[in-house]
């Protein structure tokens, strides 16, 4: 079987196991997130922390429970990290650096799990697991609690209620990442990941010689990264490690998860409205995209412009013998559309249009399908953006949803997609216009700006892959990206929710000949073309500087 052939199967069969399960998962999510029955341990969890859980929150006070939570969050993983020495299972690791734990601390909080430092020569296996891993949970839960108020905004009328916080996030952590983690788990050590508490100074003597032998709580962390849109690894080659994707069929079931909920998501959303076909539009928008740069990204890599690559027959560099050119596309494709980073191949090395693509699946907001929540309020924003400009065409007061979006709902819609790039661009510029800051490139001209353009874009968005020719693992690089990835994260988030608290207030209005189909192919092609237009308008002037120059070179 060719390699072209294999990559269309491995494609194929991704698709379909999907659409198997986007249905059951998202009716169960459905269940989880409108049920009024709390299990026994979530009461617990309910009353350790002193919240009434049948009491529900106005958009404000949601609000202020997530930063709250939030801000916690970052100072306990921080003091985590900053007294790692003195705390058992440190494996005799250091304590990790200020600006190291800082940017840590936010990037984990964040959902982005950016990593300036090397996990397993870092970290000990109690700040692995009782810090990093606990947020690669409940991060990631808080994320999904922002997509389910968000469509309760839309779902809900004449109110000003939009749910409980900590209900949102208990459910999501207990009820459906906690199960899916568990059943990954065994999948992941069925397919050769390991799972123990081996000391990375324990030696054992093999054939040749001695080496050393790297353990750890691998598979655990490995499927909940991916389920929740987690990047980082345990290990500083990432998912191109054996310990952490062992296989190529375990290649696959990682994109599977890393795919699983974000894909899910729209079929609740298209329940909790009472309209199937809304959430179906929204996946096939989500599935468009996705399908146009896992196709696009591989055909580039295929295609392997270059001297060199043209001189082997492909391009491999930084890639995984393991997987091939095609999985690795893939792969890429899939990390950079979710906000998960992590990666079984290293962009940096990719041909200059195929890293460039990894970069425009970022800046498009990853919403196809996105992270773990944040890709389903991202999508619902852009329509929202949508149907406003749709309006303006035929002059009319645009609805979605059978909500009004007047003057105030956009704006808190054109904020939320401002900031990122504000954040990315101003970060990019900062770093360019810095001599001290220009030294910590590997590469000069276009590739060098393209490792700072993509260091800016993936902590801007919450994503943690990177370009490895830039060294990060500096204080300023560390304060400034842990600060885009603090403002990529809340800023959007707030404005998502004042938009669910505004559109929940309106009664709901009627629909008419004038109203816009919300859940027809042609609504599906208008969502898609704004999304890529806006995104191009936004970055095209960056990404000519970086990648474009290097591809014409």
């Amino acid at each position: 079987m060719s390699s072209t052939m294999a990559g269309i199967l491995f494609i194929g069969s991704l698709v379909a196991a999907l659409a198997l399960v986007h249905r059951p998962l998202g009716d169960y999510m459905y269940r989880v997130y409108t049920g009024t029955r709390h299990l026994a341990a979530e009461r617990v969890i309910y009353r350790l922390v002193g919240v009434r859980p049948d009491t529900e929150q106005r958009w404000g006070v949601y609000a202020r429970a997530l930063l709250a939570f939030s801000a916690i969050s970052v100072l306990f993983l921080y003091g985590l990290q900053r007294l790692q020495d003195r705390l058992f299972l440190s494996l005799g690791f250091a304590p990790v650096p200020d600006h190291v734990a800082w940017n840590t601390a936010v990037s984990f909080v964040t959902n982005t799990n950016w990593q300036a430092y090397s996990g397993e020569s870092t970290m000990g296996y109690l700040v692995q697991m009782s810090g990093l891993a606990v947020q690669n949970f409940v991060s990631a839960s808080v994320g999904m609690a922002v997509a389910i108020t968000l469509v309760r905004g839309f779902a809900r009328k004449k109110t000003e209620e939009l749910g409980n916080f900590w209900v949102d996030l208990v459910r999501g952590t207990v009820r459906v990442l906690l199960p899916l983690a568990l059943v990954g788990a065994v999948v992941l050590l069925a397919g050769g990941l390991i799972q123990n508490f081996t000391s990375p100074h324990e030696v054992t003597t093999l054939t040749g010689g001695t080496q050393a032998i790297t353990g750890g709580p691998v598979a655990s962390q490995e499927i909940i990264k991916e389920l929740g849109n987690n990047g980082g690894g345990f290990y500083n080659t990432n998912s191109a490690h054996p310990f952490e994707n062992a296989t190529a069929w375990t290649n696959w079931f990682e994109i599977f998860a890393i795919f699983l909920i974000p894909f899910a998501l729209p079929r609740t959303f298209g329940r909790m409205v009472g309209d199937t076909r809304q959430g179906y539009a929204i996946v096939a928008i989500m599935g468009t995209l996705a399908l146009a740069s896992v196709a696009l990204l591989t055909g580039l890599e295929v295609a392997h412009g270059g001297t060199v690559p043209q001189a082997v027959g492909a391009a491999m560099e930084g890639k995984e013998v393991r997987f091939g050119v095609p999985n690795s596309g893939t792969f890429a494709a899939a990390t950079t559309l979710t906000s998960t980073g992590a990666v079984n191949s290293f962009h940096d090395s990719f041909t200059a249009l195929g890293g460039m693509l990894t970069m425009f699946n970022m800046m498009l907001g990853e919403v196809a399908p996105g992270g773990a929540g944040a890709g389903l309020y991202g999508m619902l924003v852009l329509a929202v953006i949508t149907v406003f400009v749709a309006g303006l065409m035929v002059g009319r007061t645009p609805e979605y949803l059978g909500k009004r979006i007047g003057s105030r709902e956009i704006k808190f819609a054109a904020m939320y997609f401002l900031v990122t790039p504000l954040l990315v661009l101003t970060g990019t510029a900062l770093a360019m216009g810095s001599a001290e800051q220009r030294a910590s490139m590997l590469n000069g001209g276009p590739h060098g700006f393209s490792e700072v353009l993509y260091a800016f874009t993936s902590a801007s968005n919450n994503n943690g892959s990177a370009f490895g020719g830039l060294t990060v693992n500096t204080p300023w690089y560390d304060v400034a990206l842990g600060l885009c990835m603090a403002f990529g994260r809340f800023l959007p988030i707030v404005f998502v929710l004042a938009l669910a608290g505004s559109l929940a207030g309106q009664a709901p209005v009627p629909v008419s000949a004038g109203t816009l189909p919300t859940h027809r192919p042609q609504f599906v092609g208008m969502v898609v073309g704004v999304t890529v237009i806006l995104v191009a308008l936004t970055f095209l002037p960056a990404l000519a500087l970086g990648p474009l120059a290097e591809g014409i070179q």
